[in-house]
Order: structure tokens, then sequence, then C-alpha cells
């Protein structure tokens, strides 16, 4: 089996020659380099829905896919008078199907819609055993590249079907109607997969001997989750361009041997025990990190150990100066946790919850945080800023380095030694007074 990629975004050589060789075509990655399968037929885009030509396995008939192509330039003509809506930001492809004014056959009788019918009814199977064999869809749209409308696509995803319509349509400009099928289609998140889709999946629907538990093995991590649980698990699995954002977990932690892995370490073990005392580092790293972009930010204090309505440092970030200017709470949150922790988005709301209009929050950990707690708190457009392990022991690293001579338990020992008499139980808004 091969290891091509198919990345969403990515704009593919669709050549008339249809020749796997060579890999890239002017510039552009070949098409049927791509999604060629040695010994089988190729893959093509020739119609709007292409369904690849089903396998006989042992667990049944299995279609390994349907290319669907949709060709913006050709939308509102006679031969296509729809027009289709990709919104890949919101994981939603609107898609109309391959019935028309001329065609005699019945509208879910043309080739295309047969095939989106057919998978329709596995897309909305209630069990996992009914959805494992389900088809996969991936999609593509025709883009201009050097003036030319043909001869190149890009790929836009991976879908499973929602609905599936029938309605009245008006055909070009002979202003007669027809009926056709219009299908909304749910985007597939590929957070996971850094976007893309193995066709070595595809490879492994072909092949007749793998059954279809087995090809979930290549199959993207949200597929995996949708065959699970269906449709009710789409609004988390859908694909949103703010996931794109998001730092993936591994990337939040320190490598292992690495100085910032020692320092991390190092700072856990320091504050295990006394997790009160890190709500003055956290205090400290936030400070740096807010001026950092260049902001004008005071330190406030800490809050009392009980009763601090979850804060643990409250701080001032001030915009602009005089009439032109205004100021902002900080509300911290400041976490010492064992350092494979994960912070939830469940956490991140309860400190959101205790803002106010005008307020802004800080959350600072010695572990990281989760991909849904990072989604939710973009798509919800949280007012707060995350501070995760790596970027802590990165920053205590450079306030050590700066004026400690590098030594990081200098750095923080003076931290709390300046901090001790902060500790209050003032309302966070007073901080406005100063």
């Amino acid at each position: 089996m091969g290891g091509s990629m198919l990345r969403v975004g990515q704009v593919l050589r669709y050549a008339s020659g249809k020749e796997p060789i060579p890999p890239t075509l002017d510039g552009y990655s070949n098409f049927h380099h791509v999604t060629h399968s040695p010994g089988l037929k190729r893959a093509l885009l020739e119609a709007g829905i292409n369904g690849m030509a089903k396998v006989s396995t042992p667990d049944g008939i299995r279609r390994p896919t349907i290319l669907i192509r949709s060709s913006p330039w050709k939308a509102g003509t006679e031969q296509t008078p729809w027009h289709d809506v990709f919104d890949m930001d919101n994981g939603h492809v609107r898609y109309f199907g391959d019935h028309k004014a001329s065609t005699t056959a019945e509208p879910g009788k043309t080739i295309g819609n047969a095939a989106l019918l057919d998978a329709f009814v596995k897309h909305q199977g209630h069990t996992p055993e009914e959805r494992v064999s389900a088809v996969p869809l991936l999609l593509f749209r025709a883009v201009s590249r050097s003036g030319k409308v043909k001869g190149h696509v890009e790929f836009c995803g991976l879908g499973v079907i929602e609905r599936a319509e029938r309605l009245v349509q008006w055909s070009g400009s002979e202003h007669t109607t027809f009926t056709n099928y219009v299908y909304d289609i749910a985007l597939i998140d590929l957070t996971d997969e850094d976007d893309k889709v193995s066709w070595e999946w595809i490879d492994s629907r072909r092949n007749k001997s793998v059954s279809d538990v087995a090809t979930l093995e290549f199959a993207p991590r949200a597929w995996r989750e949708w065959v699970k649980y269906g449709n009710s698990a789409l609004p988390r699995l859908r694909r949103r361009v703010a996931r794109a954002k998001v730092t993936k977990v591994p990337e939040q932690r320190p490598k292992p041997g690495t100085t910032e892995a020692k320092d991390l370490e190092l700072i856990y073990k320091y504050f295990d025990g006394r997790k009160h005392d890190f709500e003055a580092v956290a205090s400290a790293v936030a400070a740096r990190v807010l001026r950092g972009a260049g902001n004008s930010y005071v330190e406030g204090w800490l809050t009392r150990r009980s009763g601090d309505g979850g804060a643990d440092f409250v701080g001032r970030l001030d915009i602009g100066s005089g009439l032109a200017g205004t100021s902002l709470v900080v509300l911290g949150q400041a976490k010492c946790v064992k350092l494979d922790s994960l912070v939830t988005a469940e956490q991140i709301a309860r400190v959101v919850a205790r803002l106010r209009r005008g307020w802004i929050g800080v959350y600072v950990t010695t572990g990281a945080y989760s991909v849904p707690a990072q989604t939710e708190m973009i798509e919800d457009q949280y007012p707060i800023v995350l501070i995760n392990g790596l970027d802590l022991a990165r920053e205590l690293r450079s306030m050590a380095r700066d004026d400690y001579g590098g030594n990081l338990e200098a750095c923080i020992e003076h931290i709390l030694t300046v901090r001790e008499t902060a500790v209050t139980n003032r309302r966070p808004e007073e901080i406005l007074l100063e």
C-alpha cells in the first residue's frame, strides 16, 4: 500500500493523460500519482459524482470511496444550473446531484444520485456495525490556474452526508424546472492528521481481503469516532478552521532531555506541596508574557487561599493613554499540576465564567491544554490567554538569564520574596483605581 496523502487546500494537477508519473506536473502534485493504486483502476474525477467500483469482501459489498468534484465555473449554466456551496471554514458543503432537465431517468436513478443515496443509507446508520462500512466522500473543486479553468482541482476534505433532500430547480436560461437531489455534507475534522487523508486508507478499502473493521486502522481519528458514535457526534467532529489554530499536546511539552524539560521538572518539584506559592510565579510570568507583546501591564496582587472566587492573581492591562486609552482587569488562574496533566475545557470555562465585561483571563499551568479546551476557547471567543508548561519554563529561564545569571532557583526565590506581602482579599476591580 502507498503512503500518499491528500491535504486539505492542496491544489493538484488533473491532466487529461491520467498517468501517475511524474509525481508533479507544472509545479503541482499529480492527482493521478497521489491516488495511484498499483494494479487497480485509476481514481477519476470525470463526472461530478464518481463512485469507485465496489468490491466483494468477507463482510459483504463495499464501495471504497466516492470522489466528488464541483466546478464553480460551470454554475448557473445549462450544463450545471445549480450552485454548490463549499464552506470549508465551518465544515459544511451543500452539493447538488447530477439530475438535469434533459435527463430521462428518475432523479434518484442517475448514476451520481444513486451512488450518493446508497451511501446516505449507511451514513444514517444507527449502530457502529452499520457505519463501519459507510462510504467516505472525498471532495474536490475545480480551480483556475494560469488563466485556465480546467486541469486543476483543490482537495476540500472528507465528508459524511447529513441530509439528502429532493427539490425542484430552475434549469438555466430555459426557465423550466426539474427535480433533483441536494446533499448537506459535513466535512470531518482532520486536525490529528495535520489536515491530511492517507490514500493508504482508500487502498485498504479497495482490498477485498481486508475486513471493514481492519480498514479503520488507516482512517482518520474523527472518522473512527464517527463510526463509533454516529451523527450525534458530528458537532464535535466537524471541521472548524479554529482547530487549525490549536497547538497539539506534545508541542506544549518540552522534549525529553532538553533544558526546558529539566527546568519544568525543577519548577514542578519546587512547588509540589506548596501550590499556593506557585501563584506568585504564575503572576510574574503572566506579566512578562503580556508585556512582551508591547503592552503596558501592572501586576496587582495574589488572592487569599480561600474565598478567592476562582482567581489566583489580579493584574491590569493598560491600552492607549488619556482619552484614547482604557484599562482591562486581568484575572489569573495558576495550576501547578503533574507535567503530563491536561487542562480541560471545563476548567477554562470556570475561569471565563468569572470574567465581567472589560476583563480578560490568564491561565498558567505546568501541564498542557487539551485540544477540545483550545477549540472551545477559540470557537466561543473566550477572552483568555493560555500559558502552558513549555512556555512557563521558557519565560522563567529567560528571566533567570536576564537578571539572575542563569540561576533558575534564585529567580524563583526572588519572585517569592518580593510577592510575600502582596496577598490580599481585595475585589479585582479595585485594580482600576490604582
